[in-house]
């Protein structure tokens, strides 16, 4: 009931800041203003094909990050060595303002698809290579120890005792990817791309229809949270016995 509470609060607050300010509907338009708006977009064919545009370019960019980051996370998490020599090249990879390279893909992947593919990608991959990493490092020394005692063999340690140990961190960097993979789709859809939804909403500020283009930035937030909805709930199923998904009982 709270959440419900909240969002009709926050939609008064809105009505409200518009009729006491006298702002112009063009910074601000009133909430039934942007639902028409909305209503309208939602009949127009064009609104599905840049959000399916835009589901694409997430869902892919993030499948790369997933495969790229959990992979080099548990690399990076096994071998410290390799750790302390390629720990610089990765943090430069997400200290260098996005902004900044936004040309340089375009330049090497052209305007397509491509070019925000890898921008949802270098933006996500980092988040689930650092949870991957503290997840193979913090199973517990006597459980490796163990391990060893018995002598079990290499794919034993592996299903047996990394997997399900560092799960729970590993799906955690999953869960926060996709978050940063849809932002990494749309930045590079505003900066450089005439498809999907960050195009379209350049192209509503363009034309200077404010109340449109709060609608495209509603059907924005409305996708980002069907997708990370999706991925939470593979992350609460995939874990059951952990606390953090919440189905985990107390004795």
């Amino acid at each position: 009931m709270t959440t419900p509470l909240i969002f009709a609060a926050i939609i008064g607050l809105w009505k409200l800041y518009t009729v006491v300010s006298g702002v112009s509907e063009l910074i601000m338009p009133p909430p039934e203003q942007v639902w028409t708006a909305l209503i309208e977009l939602l009949g127009d064919e064009m609104i599905y094909e840049a959000t399916y545009i835009t589901f694409y370019e997430t869902i892919v960019g993030f499948g790369i990050a997933v495969v790229v980051g959990v992979a080099l996370g548990i690399a990076l998490g096994k071998m410290r060595s390799l750790e302390r020599v390629l720990s610089p090249f990765l943090v430069a990879t997400q200290v260098v303002p996005k902004v900044a390279i936004v040309p340089l893909l375009l330049l090497w992947f052209g305007f397509g698809l491509s070019s925000k593919i890898f921008m949802a990608a270098i933006i996500s991959f980092f988040v689930m290579m650092q949870n991957t990493i503290l997840g193979i490092r913090s199973i517990e020394a006597g459980h490796r120890d163990l391990m060893r005692v018995i002598q079990a063999p290499w794919w034993k340690r592996v299903i047996s005792l990394d997997i399900p140990s560092s799960l729970p961190a590993v799906l955690t960097g999953i869960e926060l990817g996709i978050v940063f993979a849809i932002t990494g789709a749309i930045v590079g859809e505003y900066l450089g791309g005439d498809e999907g939804l960050g195009a379209l909403a350049t192209v509503m500020l363009a034309a200077l229809r404010t109340d449109q283009l709060f609608a495209v930035v509603i059907i924005m937030t409305v996708l980002g949270f069907l997708l990370y909805a999706v991925v939470a709930g593979i992350r609460r199923f995939a874990i059951p016995w952990h606390e953090s998904s919440g189905r985990a009982t107390s004795l």
